[in-house]
């Protein structure tokens, strides 16, 4: 029982910030997944995977229609990383833990400081092809090295390096999470992972309603109020995984 209300109290938590940020649902899950309801390592980035692709299909169908999705740069951004993703994957497993965690705990709060610095103004037009796959081959092998879905920084790259909008930088990043997501679920089929279904079916229900919410607050705030809660919420991510990595 309890590690029920834990999966739906977590979910409901990624979903919020899949909804309503467009990332940060792996960031949250895989933690929650490990250090609140006790899953080994590899079985939490597995579950954390199903559970933030389904999300992020979800989140990503009410985005797109309120036309908050820049489909050719999100695809071109998510077919970018994908070579690079596995790539960096395969280097990760020589790597030790710690330095993932502080290499996954610098990158996150340098997005974040990144983010609170003040915005250029948005150039016009649509994105540049080259300059959405250049990120997204980037971006892909970043999220290979540190093994999350990557929408955590996806947000803050579309929004400050392409010049999208906020509100479509974290609709677009949910088209990039998803395609990262199906991925890596390929890559790990057939890997002998346990997958609790109990844990994950619940997770996910509670991640999905709360992508709804998350969606519809997200809707009553500004693009720069958004901007600056995701950083916030990626500094604190970023201090509890380092006092987690030395305390």
């Amino acid at each position: 029982m309890t590690a029920l209300i834990l999966a739906l109290v977590a979910g409901a938590v990624v979903g919020l910030a899949l909804g309503g940020l467009g990332g940060g649902g792996g960031v949250l899950a895989v933690p929650a997944l490990t250090y609140l309801i006790g899953l080994p390592p590899a079985d939490a980035i597995t579950a954390s995977l199903i559970i933030v692709t389904l999300t992020s299909i979800t989140a990503l169908t009410g985005h797109a229609r309120d036309g908050n999705v820049h489909w050719r740069t999100g695809l071109l951004f998510a077919a970018a990383g994908v070579v690079p993703a596995v790539l960096a994957g395969a280097a990760a497993a020589q790597l030790p833990r710690l330095g993932l965690t502080i290499a996954f705990a610098a990158v996150a709060g340098l997005a974040a400081l990144r983010m609170l610095r003040p915005a250029p103004a948005p150039a016009a037009g649509e994105a540049r092809p080259a300059a959405a796959g250049a990120v997204g081959a980037g971006l892909g092998a970043v999220t290979g090295l540190l093994g999350v879905g990557g929408g955590f920084l996806a947000v803050p790259a579309l929004a400050r390096v392409l010049n999208l909008p906020m509100r479509r930088a974290i609709g677009t990043s949910l088209l990039v999470i998803t395609v990262n997501s199906i991925a890596a679920l390929g890559a790990r089929a057939g890997t002998g992972v346990h997958l609790d279904w109990a844990v994950i079916a619940p997770f996910t229900a509670a991640a999905i309603l709360g992508a709804r919410d998350g969606k519809r607050h997200a809707q009553r705030l500004s693009g720069n109020t958004l901007q600056r809660l995701f950083a916030y919420a990626l500094l604190a991510v970023a201090a509890l995984m380092l006092a987690d990595a030395f305390v």
